[in-house]
């Protein structure tokens, strides 16, 4: 299906830098941020969506995100050497993705999701995750996309990383941005505030 090369810019995948919430009290604003997140702390959306707007607009069709996991719009795929497809926009005019679309030896997962913040993405939170967390320790290479490969399929790898590597929300997006410009709209970004509070009581609750 493909020759398995990055798409023309890529970035090569490397884990996320995410500082270390134990850190001095001489910490510059951006790593104070994290580590209030890291600390129970949830970010307010107005200042989720500066951290959103102060970002290079970076993107290829396919960036690696994280080790094995590619963000990007419909076009990236044929690019990559692709093993699992999640598509965020699955039925949709410019998006219509099926099992066979993509080929017989690609593994496929579609949540029928519109980019409005009315719409509730929170359902598919945890099953999306799961297809990703299963798909990346198995030694697959994973493709999330809607039809921009910002707001619907970002939000989607944003709450697998809160989910499956315990980040904050905030972690989270300053963790992708490295590689990608992303912007979930304002409706998912509050359903990714209260996945973020609920994970961390949830945490708060462990022995």
């Amino acid at each position: 299906m493909t020759d398995g090369n990055a798409p023309p810019g890529a970035v090569t995948a490397e884990k996320c830098d995410v500082q270390d919430s134990k850190q001095s009290s001489e910490m510059d604003p951006e790593v104070e941020e994290q580590h209030k997140c890291a600390t129970g702390e949830t970010q307010p959306l107005q200042e989720l969506e500066e951290v959103l707007h102060s970002a290079p607009r970076s993107c290829h069709h396919g960036d690696e995100v994280w080790p094995n996991l590619i963000l990007g719009d419909m076009y990236g795929l044929w690019q990559l050497d692709i093993t699992h497809v999640l598509n965020a926009a699955h039925g949709k005019l410019c998006c219509k993705g099926t099992d066979d679309f993509y080929g017989t030896t690609v593994k496929y997962y579609g949540v029928p999701a519109n980019d409005l913040p009315t719409f509730d993405l929170s359902p598919f939170f945890h099953p999306a995750a799961m297809f990703i967390h299963q798909a990346l320790t198995s030694g697959g290479k994973v493709f999330v996309h809607c039809a921009v490969g910002v707001s619907r399929s970002a939000a989607l790898v944003l709450a697998y990383l809160m989910i499956h590597h315990r980040l904050s929300l905030l972690s989270s997006i300053r963790c992708v941005q490295q590689k990608r410009w992303i912007f979930p709209n304002r409706g998912f970004l509050q359903q990714l505030i209260y996945l973020d509070q609920k994970l961390q009581e949830e945490r708060l609750k462990q022995p």
